[in-house]
């Protein structure tokens, strides 16, 4: 098995956080915008652990352990492995997405881990199904960051410090989108907001600037 290829070793799935996504374009950190499951998903149960739903379209969709995904890949840096514990009993800092961003016959999945106090961005992954496999196409480890799936295209989003800035007080926003070329992610578009301050303490984005590929 190559660095790069993950054995799928399933049960299921706990694709959990430990606190709530954010309240404004200021809080630390990319806003989750679903609520994250707290218990398996519904389904059928295969030999393996893994569990099988029905997808939109009809197709099956198989669902795995984000953790031990996580766990098992030699790609992932051994500081977020050390710290992908449970915030509280069972429940992982992990959220989990499946849907097709990389144009295979099976769904991908996207992978983001958290930190416990203030859910915010550790890494963001995706794995790509190769077979009975996954292997990991895309790794983003420069924390606050999290991805999602955009209609067809993987969307990134990094929230920007300047040196004196709180954690809740980021000076900007950065957007990234990716599309799969066949082989890898690339850039296709970069969308950048510079945040400022108003009198009554709330906040406000500046005009977002956009840096197409």
């Amino acid at each position: 098995m190559s660095a790069g290829t993950i054995v799928l070793v399933g049960t299921a799935v706990f694709a959990v956080g430990c606190a709530t996504g954010g309240t404004g374009l200021r809080d630390g950190g990319p806003a989750r915008t679903d609520t994250v499951a707290r218990t398996a998903p519904s389904g059928s149960s295969s030999a393996d652990g893994s569990s099988a739903s029905a997808s939109p379209s009809g197709t099956p969709l198989k669902k795995v352990d984000p953790v031990r995904l996580i766990m098992a890949d030699p790609k992932v840096g051994a500081d977020v492995k050390r710290d992908l514990k449970p915030c509280t009993g069972k429940e992982y800092p992990v959220d989990v997405s499946y849907g097709k961003v990389t144009g295979g016959p099976v769904a991908d999945i996207v992978v983001n881990v958290l930190s416990c106090a203030d859910a915010l961005g550790r890494g963001t992954y995706v794995y790509r199904a190769d077979g009975a496999k996954y292997e990991n196409v895309f790794a983003d480890e420069q924390p606050p960051v999290y991805a999602e799936i955009d209609r067809g295209d993987l969307v990134v989003t990094k929230q920007v410090y300047g040196k004196s800035d709180a954690l809740a007080y980021p000076s900007g926003e950065d957007v990234i989108t990716y599309r799969w070329d066949g082989e890898r992610f690339t850039e296709q578009d970069r969308v950048h907001s510079e945040y400022s301050n108003v009198v009554d303490g709330g906040v406000q984005p500046a005009p977002a600037t956009s840096q197409k590929n």
